[in-house]
């Protein structure tokens, strides 16, 4: 494993947690920006389960090389979505998080196949 895997993957999991703990409180701006995306508020707790467990998967992928590598590719698909659905809706304003979100996932998941 290398550190490089350790720093940026430690770093995605506590976006993914941050941003799941959003949809999970319901914060009003992120609220106001997905349901205007179409997302159902009964889609947030879906979708929050799903970012933890790309969270978990990741920091146990540490230790453990295939369930980093599948967590990573379970994070990659998520943002895939989330970008879609942004410039399915014309969204320009929100394309760009998502999209260095699917960055970094890629850019995780390079690195836990790298150093497997």
């Amino acid at each position: 494993m290398s550190l490089a895997y350790l720093i940026v993957g430690i770093v995605l999991a506590l976006m993914l947690l941050v941003s799941a703990r959003a949809k999970l409180t319901r914060n009003q701006q992120l609220v106001d920006g997905l349901t205007g995306l179409g997302v159902p508020l009964k889609m947030f707790p879906f979708l929050a389960a799903c970012e933890i467990a790309g969270a978990v998967g990741l920091v146990i992928g540490i230790w453990w090389a295939p369930l980093g590598i599948a967590a990573a590719i379970g994070v990659v698909l998520y943002f895939v979505g989330a970008v879609g659905t942004h410039l399915r809706r014309s969204d320009f304003k929100g394309a760009p998080n998502a999209a260095v979100m699917l960055l970094l996932a890629v850019a995780v998941l390079i690195l836990r196949v790298l150093s497997a």
